[in-house]
This record gives structure tokens, sequence and C-alpha cells, in this order.
């Protein structure tokens, strides 16, 4: 079973992200990732095999980007093992986000309407 956690805020993600995670861990898991937007619109991204403290005190060690939107995933490896690579969130190829992802776009008015028009 998997556990997903996102925050658009004005607080840092991450900690929001590890919070929620940590809530979650009563339901199991064998991996655990979060990525985050930056204010510059950059996803910046960590995963990792095992428990969640092997996430946070690589966190600890080398932050992420400061952004105050991202997700947050713990995943049971029911396709492929409990790798690192495998572990959730996965990332497009190019590693970017879409347009509609950027830091401004779930809270501008005109954001909100052009997703309504789409």
């Amino acid at each position: 079973m998997c556990g997903i956690v996102g925050y658009v805020g004005t607080r840092a993600s991450v900690e929001v992200l590890m919070g929620g995670l940590k809530r979650l861990e009563y339901r199991g898991y064998d991996s655990a990732g979060v990525a985050v937007i930056d204010a510059h619109g950059h996803l910046d991204t960590r995963k990792h095999a095992g428990k969640l403290g092997i996430l946070s005190d690589d966190l600890a060690a080398t932050p992420l980007a400061d952004g105050q939107t991202g997700i947050g995933h713990t995943r049971w490896a029911t396709h492929g093992g409990p790798t690192d690579e495998n572990a959730h969130p996965h990332l497009s190829k190019a590693r970017s986000p879409c347009s509609r992802c950027t830091p401004t776009s779930p809270t501008s008015s005109s954001a909100r309407a052009a997703t309504r028009r789409s």
C-alpha cells in the first residue's frame, strides 16, 4: 500500500511532507521519497529504499532546494524490488515539471481559470 502527501503553501514543503509521511508509517512501506518545486520552478527530488529515517538522514546531510510545493510518497514494491531507483516519486526522463506545475500556478487566479478552461 502506498501513502501520498502533497503540499502547496507558505511553509518549507520538505518539513510538511516528511511530517505527513511519518504519520503514514503505520501503513507499512519499503521505500520513500519527496519531490519539491523550488522558487525558480526547478524540480528537486530525493528517494530511498528502506525506512523513512534513511531519507530523513539524507535530507539532513544534503537538503533539497527550498520550495513551498511538493509531494511525498511511500510505497510497497509490488513490481520491481525495493530499490532507490524503484522508490517513488518517479520522474520523467526530462526531470522537469510541466508548465502548470510552477510554484505560481496552484495559487494564481489566472492559472486556476486557465486550468478550468482546459
